[in-house]
């Protein structure tokens, strides 16, 4: 007989089972369903991201151009077509292997001889062959203390007393000498490192020196160098051209919440370079102290220029690599007339690179460029009458070939003038020493400190312009400026770097 109570039992056992199974694939599917539409959702988002964008909206149409404008439009000059750049042949590659070292640097020799044979330690031996090599070795500069003993001598015949004189040194009672004042300047103003990384510099030597000791090292050496600069100043005022450009200097005045934003400008010619701090842009400044000069200033067009220029004694001239990045720039929307005027100009420059290859200068660099530029710059300026009322106030080769409808005269006085540069990039460039620095001492520690700096950054830049080593001539000129001024007994004119110069040979 079946056990009916135990059937009973084992089937409701399995149908509690199949019901939590049951309940179990409800869950499940309600799970994967969730699942399902976060995968839709994330899917969405993506889609989303990958849209292209928009197409942007059409540019405003061109102003209609009707009769002579039209004409004179589709008549406008073309540029030359500049010779294609031929691939140059691939240098053939430098000899492998180790070069020699040059051999105007110092020797330091060592002789090594074994004191016993490495095999029976015999002490008998002979020499058989010599192995020699070079090495590049570096010696750290030395901080040294130079100490000074002059002995006094009483005379036998009158009995009077006599002690010599002391070395060179930048002022009385210095602490240092004119070579160490020449280290410090050059490591500031030349290899632009702050006075807190040569101070640690120092520390590491052993050399414990306090921050307003190398302050006043600064303050003591940009006045002993400032009649020098000076006198540049006054040989920029009496030339014929000069060039000049600024930027932001930021410097602490007592009183004031933070930085205060002032303006260092630089004056240069190929001769000499004059740094000057103002506490902002204002025409008054500029225009007081170039009052004396008669002569071309190659400066950028700003307003701030124009009463420099009122009197007629200063003559403007411009700079054209502000016009030529101006064209190159206009190409993203007017591809074809951005280029045309680009290449007027890259025709101009490529006719000056060759007259400076070839050394032109004087009346011979005038002739070659009103040969060979000045027929650009007459296109140039047809060119631009022809385009301008076509283009629209808000293109950016409006504002280019504005540029150049405003200031014709000035962007092409370098025509005439064989001192005129056709621009202004090699003033330019010298602010990047000014900008490192800047970013090394963020700030002047005051307005008299902004004064001496300028002093500094002038003497070191006029330095590079005539080509001198900045630290040699630093010790020989505060040599000559310092306790010993009246033994070399020579004038300030003697003392600049282009005097220093001669006198290397």
């Amino acid at each position: 007989m079946l056990d009916v109570a135990a059937l009973q039992q084992e089937n409701a056992r399995q149908r509690d089972e199949n019901a939590a199974l049951r309940a179990q694939v409800t869950q499940l599917i309600d799970s994967i369903a969730k699942l399902n539409e976060r995968v839709a959702e994330l899917l969405a988002v993506a889609q989303r991201k990958q849209r292209k964008p928009s197409p942007p909206k059409p540019p405003e149409p061109p102003p209609a151009v009707e009769g002579d404008a039209k004409r004179a439009f589709e008549l406008r000059p073309k540029p030359p077509e500049l010779p294609p750049k031929t691939k140059s042949k691939k240098p053939r590659p430098p000899p492998t292997g180790r070069k020699p070292l040059p051999s105007h640097l110092p020797v330091e020799e060592h002789t090594l001889k074994p004191d016993e044979c490495a095999y029976c330690g015999s002490t008998a031996l002979d020499v058989a062959d010599v192995v020699e090599e070079e090495k590049l070795h570096v010696v750290k500069e030395h901080q040294r203390r130079r100490v000074v003993k002059r002995t006094t001598c009483r005379c036998r015949a009158c009995g009077e007393r006599t002690t010599p004189r002391s070395l060179p040194a930048p002022y009385e009672r210095s602490k240092v000498t004119c070579d160490w004042l020449a280290w410090l300047v050059t490591g500031k103003f030349s290899m632009l490192s702050p006075l807190d990384r040569l101070r640690r510099d120092l520390k590491d030597r052993g050399i414990p020196m306090a921050m307003s000791s190398l302050v006043s090292f600064i303050e003591r050496a940009a006045d002993l160098l400032a009649p020098i600069d000076g006198l540049h100043w006054q040989q920029l005022l009496a030339s014929s051209w000069m060039a000049t450009d600024g930027t932001g200097l930021k410097v602490l005045i007592e009183g004031l919440p933070a930085a205060h934003d002032g303006y260092i400008e630089l004056y240069r010619n190929r001769e000499s370079a004059v740094f000057q701090y103002e506490a902002d842009k204002a025409s008054e400044h500029v225009t007081a102290k170039l009052k004396p000069f008669r002569g071309t200033l190659t400066a950028d067009a700003e307003h701030r220029f124009n009463d420099v220029y009122t009197s007629g004694d200063v003559l403007e001239a411009g700079c054209n690599a502000h016009g030529l990045r101006k064209f190159r720039d206009a190409e993203d929307t007017q591809p074809t007339l951005g280029a045309e005027g680009h290449g007027f100009l890259s025709a101009m420059y490529v006719e000056e690179d060759r007259a400076q290859k070839l050394g032109l200068a004087g009346d011979a660099l005038v002739e070659h460029r009103r040969r060979l530029i000045r027929p650009l710059a007459d296109q140039l300026e047809r060119w631009c009458d022809a385009v301008a009322p076509t283009l629209l106030p808000s293109e950016p080769l409006t504002a280019a070939v504005g540029y150049y409808q405003r200031h014709q005269k000035a962007l092409f006085r370098f025509i005439d003038d064989a001192n005129v540069p056709i621009d202004n990039s090699a003033t330019e460039r010298e602010f990047q020493n000014v900008a490192k620095l800047r970013l090394n001492v963020l700030f002047a520690g005051s307005t008299e400190g902004a004064h001496r700096a300028c002093v500094l950054l002038g003497i070191i830049a006029t330095c590079r312009t005539v080509g001198v080593p900045v630290q040699a001539y630093l010790t020989w000129a505060f040599e000559r400026l310092g306790t010993h001024r009246d033994v070399f007994a020579l004038t300030i004119a003697e003392m600049t770097p282009a005097a220093f110069k001669l006198t290397l040979g």
